[in-house]
Formats: C-alpha cells, sequence, structure tokens
C-alpha cells in the first residue's frame, strides 16, 4: 500500500485549488519548498505526476492528479470526522478546522479572534483563508471550509447563519470632503456625488439596495474590489464610499485623513455573525469556535468595529 501523509494530502490540494505552489505556500502559511517536496514525495510514491510543471504558466493538474485530488479531498473530510469523534470521546476540542471569513473585514476580526481560540484551544489547527460572500457559500457547500465569519448577506436556505453583531452602514469621506463635518448624512445626499463603490458580488447588491429603497441611484465614479485601494480612492478625493465595519485607523494607506459619517434614517443594517452548513454544530471544534465567537462579542473584543452585539 503506499504511503502518504494527510499533510501532503492538505498541500496537494490546496496546490490544486489555487494553481499555484506559492499562493497554496500563502493559504497554508507554510514555505513553497515544503509544499514543492510533499508534492514530489506523493508523485514518487504513487508512480504518477500529479501536475505538469510549465515554466510561464504555473502549474496545470493532470487528469489522474485531478482524481487524486478529489479523493484527497474525501480523505481530509473523514479525516476530519475521526477527529471529531476522538473530540467528543475526550471531551476536548482538536484536529482542524477550516475558517472562512469575508474579504472586506477579515483583517479585523479574523487574525484577533483565531489567536485567542487556538490559545484557548491548542489541540486545533485553524486553516484561514479569505473570500467574497459568494465564494463563501459555495466552500461551505465543498466542505472545504468548516465555518465562516460574514454579513447576512443573500444566505442561502440551506446554509445556518448565527447572528454576532449589528453594523449600521456609514458614509466614508476624506477629511475636505464637503460633508465630513456632519453627524451623519442622508442617503439622498449621496445619490449625486461620485462614489467610490466596493465591487465585490453580493456586497455591491447591499451597497446599491440602500439607495433603492428611496428611489434613488448612486453616481458610481470609481470601483474597486479591493477595501485598502477604496479607502486609498476616498481619501484622494475620488468620491465617498460606504462600508459598514469601522477601519481601526482615520488614515488611508497611503497617509490622507477619513472621516466616518452615519448614514441617517431607517437604513437596512448588516448583521456580522457565523455561517454553517445545517448540522455542523455536531462537530465539536465548529461547536467551541461558535461559543468562543459569542464569548468574544459577550466581553467586547470585537467593539474596535463598531456595532451592536445581537
Amino acid at each position: 500500500m503506499p504511503r502518504f501523509t494527510l499533510r501532503q494530502l492538505e498541500y496537494l490540494v490546496a496546490v490544486g485549488e489555487t494553481g499555484s505552489i506559492a499562493r497554496a505556500s500563502e493559504r497554508l502559511n507554510v514555505s513553497s519548498p515544503s509544499i514543492s517536496a510533499a508534492i514530489s514525495q506523493l508523485e514518487d510514491e504513487l508512480g504518477i505526476s500529479l501536475f505538469v510543471r510549465q515554466h510561464a504558466q504555473g502549474l496545470s493538474i493532470t487528469q489522474g492528479g485531478r482524481k487524486v485530488i478529489d479523493q484527497a479531498k474525501h480523505v481530509l473530510k473523514e479525516a476530519a470526522t475521526i477527529a471529531d469523534i476522538a473530540s467528543d470521546v475526550s471531551g476536548t476540542a482538536r484536529g482542524p478546522l477550516a475558517v472562512g471569513c469575508l474579504i472586506t473585514f477579515a483583517q479585523l476580526v479574523l487574525p484577533r479572534m483565531r489567536a485567542g481560540y487556538e490559545a484557548a484551544y491548542p489541540d486545533v489547527r485553524i486553516n484561514q483563508t479569505e473570500l467574497n460572500q459568494a465564494e463563501i457559500f459555495s466552500a461551505l457547500r465543498r466542505s472545504d471550509i468548516d465555518i465562516a465569519l460574514t454579513y447576512d448577506m443573500d444566505i442561502p436556505t440551506d446554509l445556518q447563519f448565527t447572528g454576532l453583531v449589528r453594523l449600521r452602514p456609514f458614509a466614508l469621506l476624506s477629511a475636505t470632503h464637503n460633508h465630513a463635518d456632519k453627524e451623519e448624512i442622508d442617503i439622498k445626499d449621496l445619490a449625486d456625488l461620485p462614489m467610490v463603490l466596493l465591487d465585490l458580488p453580493i456586497s455591491t447588491d447591499y451597497f446599491l439596495s440602500l439607495f433603492e429603497a428611496v428611489k434613488q441611484r448612486p453616481r458610481i465614479a470609481e470601483r474597486t474590489r479591493d477595501m485598502a485601494v477604496m479607502r486609498s480612492m476616498v481619501g484622494n478625493g475620488f468620491g465617498y464610499s460606504i462600508a459598514n465595519v469601522r477601519p481601526q485607523s482615520d488614515v488611508s494607506p497611503d497617509g490622507l485623513p477619513l472621516v466616518c459619517v452615519p448614514i441617517a434614517g431607517s437604513v437596512r443594517p448588516l448583521r456580522m455573525g457565523l455561517l454553517t452548513t445545517q448540522g455542523a454544530e455536531n462537530s465539536r471544534t465548529v461547536r467551541t469556535f461558535m461559543n468562543f465567537a459569542r464569548d468574544q462579542v459577550a466581553c467586547g473584543a470585537l467593539e474596535p468595529i463598531g456595532g451592536e452585539p445581537l
């Protein structure tokens, strides 16, 4: 029987999904040479080529490699189930936990929450992934992630959302903007001004719905899929933007002052919370992560992002 490790299979799946050893290295926080060596060892052990190495285009999965990767995903899922059984028997959380997070606020929430959780449960090894909303839905359904931190935006009926914090939208403005000194601003007053839209799947629909609710359409001047780029464009006067999570700094990434002005009226807030598949709480690691997240909200650990605990 061929001899290989679960760690090698984990590296294989990561390379297959990202299409690159370098990107797999970033995802897993493991050095590229370690991943490359693991793939070569697997190929030697199995006696087949899993990837075709193309100098200019990176890696291409072979037909045999695709079949092995699909089976490796099943093996890793079953291994996680074994870890859950061991956790239930021992009464402690242990094993891998794949956590996804909405890319717009991952940098403000996930590292701190992960550090606290891993300190409390040292036998759990977290693998984190930053995704947009549509990617989170797909990753949960494919079992690529076990749980996700995200907003309650267009949640499908086959997934389960548990709210943690309610976040009202605000306008992000440069400090020199005409409305920067207001205590709050009506959404109608923004409609005719140039907007820098954070253009991500499903998130975009939410931002536009704020204007549709008052029968207005925003004047979108710029679009970006990157939160940091959006803040720099606002700071440089390309327009205002809308967000729900307050930045930790009142300056843009390139050093220009920014102002957050709450949007007035009965605008729809977003709820930040945890998204899982049905029955995911049967896993002790998922259950302890959910309980830890609730405790973090209760003790005020998420207070810097603003919002009201649910």
